[in-house]
């Protein structure tokens, strides 16, 4: 049942709500254009608010319901969160989309309000308040990921291996952000 559930989450993973929304609206592939990124972010600069919410309410989902999946299926904790960081590999090398993707916030801020709503919840407000005091959506995602680890150490310690597995997959994913940021070229709203 985990090899199995692992693997459509995967597939779910790989269904890219930026690219899908941006092909049924006629608009611009978001990897061509903008940072050429395929995440909510993006697609509030290239398509505006709406598609940006409906973007990330499905990259959350991708995240969520794999992981709920798993657990009324009765998998263990360290099994729901395999399964969860499967769907955002998914989203970052996405099957159906050539395996270029996004960078995996949205879904694993889904992933882990499924594992561990305390979590996401301390997520969710590290980037709100790093994105209000800096303006720049990689900072912040570089900063809430990694910030959950602590809490799960002392909460979830069975979620903390895949979860840190993820952190780095993530934060190896802004590595062009990071260099940007260093240089002062990183684009802010």
């Amino acid at each position: 049942m985990f090899w199995l559930l692992a693997f459509l989450a995967y597939l779910l993973g790989s269904l890219s709500f930026a690219i899908l929304l941006s092909r049924l609206t006629g608009r611009p592939d978001p990897r061509m254009s903008g940072s050429g990124n395929a995440g909510a972010t993006n697609m509030l600069r290239l398509a505006g608010r709406k598609l940006a919410i409906l973007t990330l309410l499905g990259d959350l989902c991708k995240g969520l319901v794999p992981v709920l999946i798993a657990s009324l299926a009765g998998l263990s904790l360290q099994q729901q969160a395999w399964i969860g960081v499967c769907a955002v590999i998914g989203h970052l090398f996405p099957l159906y989309f050539r395996f270029r993707g996004g960078k995996g916030v949205a879904t694993a801020a889904g992933m882990l309000l499924g594992l561990y709503p305390p979590a996401a919840l301390l997520a969710v407000c590290a980037w709100l308040l790093t994105f209000y005091l800096t303006r720049t959506s990689s900072l912040a995602a570089l900063i809430a990921t990694p910030l959950t680890l602590p809490l799960l150490a002392w909460q979830e310690p069975a979620a903390l291996l895949p979860m840190t597995a993820l952190v780095a997959l993530i934060v190896w994913r802004h590595r062009g952000n990071l260099r940007d940021l260093f240089a002062g070229r990183e684009r802010h709203f």
